[in-house]
């Protein structure tokens, strides 16, 4: 009896000792198993959270005399009202209403854009923009880089370049995680092609309106068709600055040349200029950013 006692416990021993090794469980339960692993292993790793936001909180816009609503409502003067980016106007419906309804739009966009300004203005105005904290840029510059007195005198692209990085970076340095949104420079020859119809409007562009591409409106001469090509040019060299910077910032998206694609007529056009945009296309330019912005992945 003693000899099979203690045979017994020899025995129990050697098959606890195995049972422990192998880390088998003998009712099926918490162990390891050769099918992958425990059950908490088994779950679905938490999703880290999307790295654009589609309904940010608070807009801050800059950019140039389109932002600004310039010529939508009287001549010759800006009219924020109709922008595109932050104004109260119901029939533009701007992007600022669209994402924080009317009231918060009034309270939390802000309109930092200049007539007249180049991309050179941009770091200013970005600087002028962090202190709200905004959780959205807008950008939209660089007509006026090409709209110059001559060809030769059209912002240089490595400048632009030069300058729109400085932008970000300025941004960057206080607002890591705002977003931004980068508007394409507008088709400048198009724009030439529908206005050039009404008589008010090239007698406007004689106040010295984009004289690169304005000028001698009628003028259909090889000189002066070569020097438009010149400027659309310059614009499609700027389209891709923006798009190439942009793309490198996780937390930026361009248009992807949608208000440079858009066909604007005559109602999308002031009509006092019959170049910048009027109410409808100040609309127009609203629709674009809103689907840009509010896209799952552009």
């Amino acid at each position: 009896m003693r000899k099979r006692s203690r045979r017994a416990r020899t025995v129990l021993a050697v098959v606890t000792a195995t049972v422990l090794a192998t880390g088998c469980d003998a009712f099926g339960g918490g162990g390891p198993s050769k099918a992958g692993g425990s059950a908490s292993a088994s779950r679905s790793p938490a999703r880290p959270a999307p790295v654009w936001n589609r309904s940010p909180d608070s807009i801050a816009a800059v950019g140039d005399s389109i932002t600004r609503g310039f010529d939508a409502c009287t001549v010759l003067t800006d009219c924020p009202a109709v922008s595109w980016a932050t104004g109260s106007d119901a029939r533009v419906d701007s992007l600022a209403v669209r994402l924080l309804g009317v009231t918060g739009a009034a309270r939390h966009s802000w309109n930092y854009a200049e007539t007249g300004a180049r991309m050179s203005d941009l770091p200013r105005q970005v600087a002028r923009a962090v202190t709200r904290s905004p959780q959205l840029v807008t950008v939209m510059a660089g007509a006026n880089d090409a709209c110059r007195s001559s060809v030769s005198a059209m912002t240089p692209v490595a400048d632009f370049r030069a300058d729109f990085q400085e932008a970000l970076s300025t941004l960057r340095g206080s607002l890591p995680r705002t977003q931004v949104y980068v508007a394409s420079v507008p088709n400048l020859k198009r724009l030439w092609s529908q206005g050039r119809t009404n008589p008010l409007g090239k007698q406007v562009w004689k106040l010295g309106i984009c004289p690169s591409m304005l000028a001698g409106a009628d003028d259909l001469t090889g000189a002066a068709t070569a020097r438009r090509e010149r400027v659309q040019q310059r614009v499609e060299e700027y389209n891709r600055v923006l798009g190439e910077v942009c793309a490198k910032d996780r937390r930026c998206r361009f248009d992807g040349n949608a208000v440079y694609d858009y066909r604007f007529g005559t109602d999308q056009l002031s009509h006092w200029d019959w170049f910048h945009p009027s109410r409808d296309g100040q609309a127009r330019l609203a629709e674009i950013a809103y689907r840009t912005v509010t896209t799952g992945r552009p």
